[in-house]
């Protein structure tokens, strides 16, 4: 099995390597978003892996794109020698992900609830063209 070869099938069946039979001890790290900001303010990559039309609706502004679904041809480009946060809209598919790139060595943290938890904690969320966003 390749690098992100159960990325699909643990977001398809709704749960990651570490639901039931998928084999993980333990969930993966997560943070809130204070954390999150806090360590992003730190040099921390936010790592943003909605899909592109969710990515375009609203996304923070310090984020850096990376669909889940492409994660296996750029994991090059992800730093190893900084922390990263990834986020989805919940932070469902971004935990699947973190679980997968911290079995791979990189220093992972998932923000739970996702943008959703950022949005809600008073975080900005822009838009394309920098317009206000929103959180689909």
């Amino acid at each position: 099995m390749g690098l992100f070869d159960g990325l699909r099938r643990g977001a398809d069946r709704g749960r990651g390597a570490g639901g039931p039979g998928g084999g993980a001890a333990h969930p993966p790290a997560e943070v809130g978003p204070v954390e999150a900001a806090r360590l992003v303010d730190d040099g921390a990559l936010l790592l943003d892996v909605r899909q592109p039309h969710e990515w375009q609706a609203g996304r923070a502004p310090q984020a850096e794109h990376v669909p889940m679904h492409d994660l296996a041809r750029r994991a090059g480009e992800l730093p190893r020698d900084r922390t990263i946060v990834a986020v989805c809209r919940s932070g469902r598919r971004s935990g699947i992900v973190t679980e997968h790139l911290r079995a791979q060595g990189y220093e992972v943290l998932n923000l739970a609830g996702g943008m959703q938890a950022w949005a809600g904690a008073g975080f900005p969320v822009v838009g394309t063209g920098g317009r206000e966003g929103r959180v689909v």
